[in-house]
């Protein structure tokens, strides 16, 4: 594996998003060994950004589940935040949602509390051009036409990189879309049935232990490097 493409929330933090402290060993571990890591997350760009900046990760960014992503020092909005918006007019119409803190900065899609289940939310708007992700900490209303996986092609591809030489490591079903082109398809302990039934590798351990430990097994043992973290 050349490279590491990550989640954020629920992979490499706890339930309260707090950032795991094994997790940022590891990461910052493989990029001293020349392995970039790629965040690819449903978060918005500007935290995204920063959780790069304060990791230490040197691979490019997928922000807002695909819509949006950061490669060779330049920001591209992939995704149709219109789709997002008409749904949500919609959704507002029988139930009273609202969008999750900071959503102004939000450029793609749409992100909402966890009020209403998602089964409901998909069938509220059936017959609208939208893809409904929840990731356990929102409800995602996305553009069909991006996600996590088809902006990770376009990532690797700006770092010389094919997706079969990037280990990807998820926990929710909206981590399904990169998961699928990675060479290594790792799902941490806590990740969603989904997502466990279709990786190559499931963690013995929980969120950033997790990753910890796919890291040491697949990058750290392999290259012969001490895998004490």
């Amino acid at each position: 594996m050349r490279a590491i493409a990550v989640d954020i929330d629920g992979t490499i933090t706890d339930p309260t998003r707090k950032l795991s402290i094994p997790a940022l060993k590891a990461l910052r571990k493989a990029e001293s060994f020349g392995v970039p890591v790629i965040l690819v997350t449903g978060n918005i760009l500007c935290f995204t950004r920063a959780t790069s900046v304060l990791i230490g990760t040197s691979g490019g960014l997928v922000a807002e589940n695909g819509g949006v992503i950061y490669s060779r020092g330049k920001v591209k909005v992939l995704g149709d935040i219109k789709k997002a918006e008409r749904a949500y007019k919609h959704l507002r119409s029988f139930y009273p949602v609202e969008k999750v803190q900071f959503s102004e900065f939000r450029v793609s899609e749409i992100a909402i509390w966890r009020t209403i289940p998602e089964d409901i939310i998909k069938e509220t708007l059936r017959d609208f051009d939208i893809e409904v992700y929840d990731t356990k900490f929102a409800i995602h209303l996305t553009d069909p036409q991006v996600n996590k996986g088809s902006s990770l092609k376009i990532v690797a591809k700006d770092m010389g990189l094919k997706t079969d030489d990037i280990m990807a490591i998820g926990d929710s079903e909206n981590d399904i879309d990169f998961l699928k082109v990675a060479g290594l398809k790792v799902a941490v302990a806590n990740a969603d049935p989904q997502l466990k039934e279709m990786a190559d590798y499931v963690t013995t351990k929980e969120y950033g232990d997790g990753v910890a430990e796919a890291l040491e097994k697949f990058i750290f043992q392999r290259r012969g490097i001490d895998c004490m973290i």
